[in-house]
């Protein structure tokens, strides 16, 4: 019923991905294969939606209506087991933004902020422009995946405000088990520790994985929760800048409220709260059809890299569409390998540095594109590493 094979050309949109990678990267003449969005167009529910909108050629203050707040309590619901009430929700622009609004909302200049490393970078960013003391704790990596370092979060969890939680967890796909959030949160219970999750993946988790929203658990881990997700990475709706956040606790979701107000945030533009109610009402099998087609696409790398580029060990995630890569057993130092792939292969990926000091020697691939895009990707890897030369 749906095709991702049918390449789109996205230069010359004013493309992050495609059109920025001279700013980026410092070269133009590579295939981008680095930050988070996809190469497929969004569901057609979400077009039609949108482009019916249009048509009525009005653009004015748009209201956030309660009908969206329905569509996402019932998209928990259905997709995440997870039951909230539509007053739970809040709004922003992005997770990013929602992050920030919640580090000046419930800490103070100097104020410990417990972060996962490696981890998405802005994360650490957040934190630090913020004037918040960064606290890392180090993900170990084990045969079996990343994770958590018991111990070490244990201590660090003792005089911190807040912990930031990236879940599922980006850049390694890591879908965190029930078991293990419960660890993790009866931790930030005993220390009075605050949790912004950030579930912006979580619809992007693979069969037969099941990702567990932190603030379903029990009702001690919704009272000190914020939750923030979004039908962005989803749907692949970025440019619409939408994202929900979810905030059990009354008196804190107040708070989160009047920081925005600060900030002068008041609502969502127009196209934000059409795409997104279309999304979540009627975009679950467009959904199912992407993440078949993902998973295959993570298959065929996983066994091309096993097999022609055998010193480079992904690890087969379990959520999302990124793919990362453990680098090491080539022995080159990290600049090495970006130039390798820049100036040989012509491909840019996501060097593991920018993740935190614990991806170094890693690079992040992103493979939601046509099986025509990543074959071309692969054919690039190989003249990039070419032993040979």
């Amino acid at each position: 019923m749906y095709s991702f094979d049918h390449p789109i050309e996205r230069r010359h949109t004013h493309s992050v991905k495609w059109d920025e990678t001279e700013r980026f990267f410092g070269v133009r003449d590579v295939l981008p294969m680095w930050v988070a969005d996809m190469d497929f167009p969004a569901p057609p529910a979400v077009i039609e939606a949108i482009t019916k909108r249009t048509e009525h050629g009005i653009f004015g203050y748009t209201a956030i209506p309660y009908s969206l707040k329905e569509a996402i309590s019932d998209w928990l619901k259905t997709r995440h087991r997870w039951t909230i009430r539509p007053e739970w929700l809040s709004f922003s622009i992005g997770v990013v933004p929602a992050i920030a609004t919640a580090i000046t909302a419930f800490t103070a200049p100097s104020d410990r902020i417990v972060v996962f490393s490696p981890v998405y970078p802005p994360l650490f960013q957040l934190v630090e422009k913020n004037s918040r003391e960064l606290v890392t704790s180090p993900l170990l990596l084990t045969k079996k995946g990343y994770e958590i370092n018991w111990e070490d979060v244990q201590e660090k969890l003792k005089g911190a405000k807040m912990l930031l939680l990236c879940s599922p967890h980006n850049p390694s796909g890591r879908v965190w088990t029930k078991e293990e959030l419960i660890k993790l949160g009866t931790l930030c219970v005993e220390n009075n520790v605050l949790v912004v999750s950030d579930e912006i993946h979580a619809d992007l988790t693979l069969p037969p994985f099941q990702h567990t929203p932190f603030a379903s658990i029990n009702d001690a881990f919704a009272d000190i929760s914020i939750t923030c997700v979004a039908p962005t990475k989803t749907f692949n709706l970025a440019g619409l800048q939408c994202a929900s956040i979810i905030i059990p606790n009354n008196q804190r979701k107040k708070q989160f409220d009047a920081a925005q107000q600060r900030q002068g945030f008041f609502t969502l533009n127009t196209f934000a709260v059409i795409g997104a109610e279309a999304a979540y009402r009627h975009g679950s099998d467009w959904l199912d059809a992407l993440l078949a087609y993902i998973q295959q696409n993570i298959e065929q790398t996983c066994s091309f890299l096993n097999t022609f580029l055998p010193k480079l060990h992904p690890i087969r995630p379990e959520a999302t569409y990124l793919v990362w890569i453990d680098c090491r057993e080539l022995g080159m130092e990290e600049q090495q390998i970006k130039q390798r792939l820049l100036q040989k292969g012509k491909i840019a990926v996501e060097m593991g540095s920018k993740f935190g000091k614990e991806g170094t020697g890693f690079i992040r691939l992103n493979v939601a594109c046509t099986r025509q895009t990543l074959q071309e990707a692969f054919h690039r890897l190989v003249i990039a590493f070419d032993q040979k030369s």
